[in-house]
């Protein structure tokens, strides 16, 4: 199944809002930036994949992945949150599993898992 647009950040100002206002934790492949926001009724995800992680077939191939993980994972995310994946530059020599890992470390760490609250 495929991850709904509902589910999109889309507005530039929202990016920013969760790159200024939100919290952020950075690993080896990626940046992880959560926001709470009351106004939700589900939570919104956005993707940030720059030049500098490689050529657009690698950068469209991490926005793949990261989608799949939200999908897949989507279900213990809390409904009340921004979040935003950046993608860092070593990210297109790692491996889906070593993304999903990582990914699923940052969201325990910012608390965006359900059950963390």
């Amino acid at each position: 199944m495929r991850l709904p647009r509902k589910f999109s950040i889309v507005d530039r100002a929202d990016f920013a809002r969760v790159r200024e206002q939100g919290k952020s934790r950075a690993g080896r492949y990626l940046v992880l930036s959560v926001l709470a926001s009351d106004e939700l009724e589900h939570f919104k995800s956005g993707l940030i994949t720059t030049k500098k992680v490689g050529k657009a077939h690698q950068r469209n191939y991490l926005r793949r992945v990261f989608r799949a993980i939200l999908q897949k994972h989507g279900e213990s995310v809390r409904d009340d949150c921004y979040i935003v994946t950046i993608a860092r530059w070593r990210a297109s020599e790692a491996s889906y599993t070593d993304l999903e890992r990582e990914w699923l470390k940052l969201a325990k760490k910012l608390g965006m898992l359900r059950g963390q609250e």
